[in-house]
């Protein structure tokens, strides 16, 4: 009995390694295949989650794929296969860097992004409670074309070999269990050997499952782990099976959501990223996109037509048919329809921002209004602002952005031209179609193009925020 046979479970180092050095001509794409995106993330990406509970995992890279090295160089160690000579060359080039104490390697492929973490440790076990050199995962596929035929013995119990499509013969290539290419393999073995792979006589390339038959010449057991055809295991060639992946990763991320207490009025046509973090109580309706580290807190509703990207949002919100870009948004605040929100802004409570209202780069304070038509740029707006329809922040002279500073509870009438730098103290107004080129006192009233100062000479406060337009 070998050593990796009679160490505990708890004492085994298993080693993931995972194939990713196929350029993957297919997606007729310079970007490696699986750097392709499922949900927001790299493929690949998902591969090394379900790998991670069994050690840190060690990819198999070719010059084609060196991308990866970068993309991943925080979750994963790295091995080079220098020329594309198939499978049981990539393990061998991660054998080669492999720590020697490793007692088990576990081997997934690169483009098989669903693969259940439950499913590789099945298999594990399996592999150790068989005593076998090699366990594999098979499955009785609707469509085994292109994927290697798994050869039994009559009796249809023992393993004797796989055969990969471009080497098997009608007969051979009828049979529709196929090797799903994810293997568990004892290290001391493997590393004694892989070397005595030979290349296929059709293809020139050196085969994994050719490991079969070196393990029966050894009087050793191959298992396997059978599996249902529910689509979870199949390879990404291209990009027809790209999106049919999306649609399957979509699903059950949806479906956990609405399990954890977000409503979806239409499931479907709902597009949520694997790292978007979604509370309690929210209602999202139809044709809405959440991306990237979007953050979503309870009680808030997503309107039809919105797409949230790289935004937090607070609690008890309502974004209506609106584009929300890196920005922040605290709780009770109202966006749309068709607001945009760019990269840098920040939100305070219970701001109203209504439609075609565009901020960019800029900090509105609690109860700032701002219902249409109106650009607000590189500013910050104190607490209780109104601004008019029609306002712009001139920001940009042609060579650099300048900053525009409004303060609490100010008023900018229609048509307001703000060209910055400049500032509006605390309470003061604009004049309809002013353009204001210098700084305006506390209290005071700018009018006129180039705007003038003026003594406020209005009777009673301004009105309250929700009352002012």
């Amino acid at each position: 009995m070998l050593p990796s046979e009679v160490m505990s479970q708890s004492s085994r180092k298993v080693l993931p390694v995972v194939l990713a050095a196929g350029l993957g001509t297919r997606m007729k794409s310079s970007k490696p295949k699986v750097l392709h995106e499922l949900c927001g993330r790299p493929m690949l990406s998902y591969v090394l989650d379900a790998a991670e509970g069994h050690g840190r995992p060690l990819v198999v890279y070719s010059p084609a794929t060196a991308a990866i090295t970068e993309v991943f160089a925080d979750r994963a160690d790295f091995a080079s296969q220098e020329a594309p000579l198939g499978t049981a060359d990539a393990v061998k080039a991660a054998l080669a860097v492999a720590p020697l104490e490793v007692a088990e390697v576990l081997v997934l492929s690169g483009d098989v992004p669903l693969v259940d973490p439950d499913l590789l440790a099945e298999l594990l076990d399996l592999r150790r409670a068989r005593n076998a050199v090699m366990a594999i995962v098979s499955v009785h596929a609707l469509d085994p074309h292109g994927l290697g035929r798994v050869i039994r013995s009559d009796d249809g119990g023992e393993v004797l070999r796989i055969v990969e499509q471009k080497d098997g013969t009608p007969e051979e290539l009828a049979i529709d269990e196929i090797s799903a290419g994810i293997y568990a393999f004892d290290a001391a073995w493997l590393r004694r050997r892989i070397g005595d792979v030979l290349p296929s006589p059709v293809s020139g390339e050196f085969y994994l499952p050719a490991l079969v038959e070196l393990a029966r010449a050894d009087r050793r057991s191959v298992v396997s782990l059978e599996v249902e055809d529910d689509g979870t295991l199949n390879g990404i060639n291209d990009r027809r099976q790209l999106a049919e992946a999306e649609f399957t990763l979509r699903m059950a991320i949806n479906e956990a959501h609405m399990m954890s207490g977000v409503s979806m009025v239409d499931p479907a046509t709902v597009y949520v990223d694997a790292s978007v973090k979604l509370a309690n109580d929210i209602t999202i309706e139809p044709n809405v996109i959440l991306r990237g580290r979007t953050r979503i807190g309870s009680g808030t509703c997503i309107g039809a037509g919105s797409q949230i990207i790289d935004t937090v949002v607070g609690r008890d919100c309502v974004i209506w048919a609106s584009v929300l870009e890196s920005s922040e948004v605290e709780d009770g605040v109202h966006v749309g329809p068709f607001s945009h929100l760019r990269a840098g802004s920040s939100i305070g409570r219970n701001v109203r921002l209504g439609n075609f209202a565009e901020v960019k780069a800029s900090r509105l304070e609690p109860g700032v209004q701002q219902h249409h038509f109106s650009y607000i740029g590189d500013a910050e707006l104190g607490e209780r602002t109104n601004v008019g329809a029609g306002t712009i922040t001139c920001n940009y002279d042609g060579v650099r952005k300048h900053k525009t500073v409004v303060g609490k509870r100010v008023f900018l009438g229609s048509d307001t031209m703000l060209v910055a730098p400049v500032v509006i103290g605390d309470d003061a107004r604009t004049g309809a179609g002013s353009v204001v080129t210098k700084d305006v006192p506390a209290g005071k009233l700018a009018l006129g193009v180039p705007a003038r100062i003026r003594e406020d000479r209005r009777s009673g406060d301004m009105p309250p925020p929700d009352k002012a337009e």
